[in-house]
């Protein structure tokens, strides 16, 4: 919206000049053409607070409860459980911005220019490195179930830390021109806005163009191909061993790589749709119509990858039986009625040991 508006008063701008000026230069030869996003603006008033609000609900209730787990049943410094404790860190970063997005859909931006550039950066920071957890543990899982002997004396703390520190750099380089580029400007028609502002429209449109290929590429192909890849090995290596429980673990691998790709690929897909329409500058014909669909498409797309980088720890965790048990056992502690109705795994509650291929879906 701020673009099409920066367009429009740069179009009063040398339409004014021009009234007053007999340079032949200041005639403008092509119809500049104003697309009106109202409609646009009302259905994310209605739909993202509601779908942010849940978000930040789903996020502190499931990701508080592995926190719980982790600390109440479980050894905190072991390889796994760091990976997991930093992805639900991530997340909780993430979903703390949530409330303020929902709030500034609804009306303005009331919180001030430091705000502004805080929750931006701490908004993209805990998206970034989520994906990028998520990513790191499947990762981890291939190493533990594929290379086991070898993984066996890497798989340490030091790789763990090592390996944490990275991904936190990584997320918080990409989020750097969140920190400088956002800022509070005063809107005439929507009022406070908290957006990217303070530079030429050119220098803006190419940190967009910046944005979007980042998103596309290094957050969402190279995850999806290492995914994929690493739980295809899985598979394969599951399928030569005499695993009792094969077919549930191939099961749990679908079920991972097919719910990632879907809640994922469509958000991606219109961020890529987005690049690829601001590179095609030239060519207006219908861009109204083009990027009102877009937008369309990126509101509910957006907030579908969004739940799925809210719940992702739980759904990580509570597929697996050790969780599980650790969570019957919670129950029934807080219930004692439960108890009779519920039946606990027979493993204990502290293993923590991943040398079989089993025991790696045994979170």
């Amino acid at each position: 919206l701020s673009q099409l508006e920066d367009r429009f008063l740069l179009f009063l701008q040398l339409f004014n000049e021009t009234a007053n000026s007999t340079d032949v230069s200041y005639v403008v030869s092509s119809p500049v053409q104003y697309c009106s996003k109202e409609a646009v603006n009302q259905f994310g008033a209605r739909i993202i607070p509601v779908f942010y609000c849940v978000n930040f609900l789903l996020s502190y209730l499931g990701n508080g409860l592995v926190l719980f787990i982790i600390f109440k049943y479980e050894k905190v410094n072991t390889v796994t459980n760091i990976f997991l404790l930093n992805l639900v860190i991530s997340n909780i970063l993430f979903a703390s911005s949530l409330p303020f997005w929902a709030a500034y859909h609804l009306h303005e931006w009331i919180f001030g220019v430091v705000l502004c550039k805080m929750v931006s950066s701490a908004y993209f920071i805990g998206f970034y490195s989520s994906i990028l957890f998520l990513t790191l543990m499947t990762f981890d899982r291939y190493l533990a179930v594929v290379h086991a002997v070898a993984a066996a004396k890497s798989r340490k703390r030091a790789y763990a830390i090592i390996a944490t520190l990275a991904v936190w750099c990584i997320s918080i380089v990409a989020s750097v021109k969140e920190l400088v580029l956002q800022n509070v400007w005063k809107s005439v028609s929507t009022g406070l806005m908290c957006e990217e502002s303070g530079y030429p429209e050119g220098t803006m449109e190419s940190w967009r163009l910046v944005s979007y290929y980042q998103q596309f590429l290094l957050f969402f192909l190279l995850p999806l191909f290492m995914v994929m890849y690493c739980y295809i090995s899985i598979t394969i290596r599951i399928l030569s061993t005499r695993m009792r429980e094969k077919c549930r673990a191939i099961k749990l691998i679908f079920v991972i790589i097919f719910t990632f790709f879907i809640c994922w690929t469509p958000y991606n897909i219109v961020i890529l749709l987005q690049a690829i329409q601001i590179s095609s500058s030239s060519d207006r014909d219908d861009s109204c119509s083009k990027s009102e669909s877009l937008d369309y498409a990126l509101y509910v797309t957006r907030n579908i990858a969004y739940m799925y980088c809210s719940i992702s720890p739980v759904f990580y965790t509570f597929v697996g039986k050790k969780f599980q048990s650790h969570f019957r056992r919670m129950i029934t502690k807080k219930i004692p009625c439960l108890k009779r109705h519920i039946s606990f795994s027979s493993q204990g509650t502290r293993t923590t040991s991943q040398r079989t291929p089993h025991s790696v879906y045994e979170y």
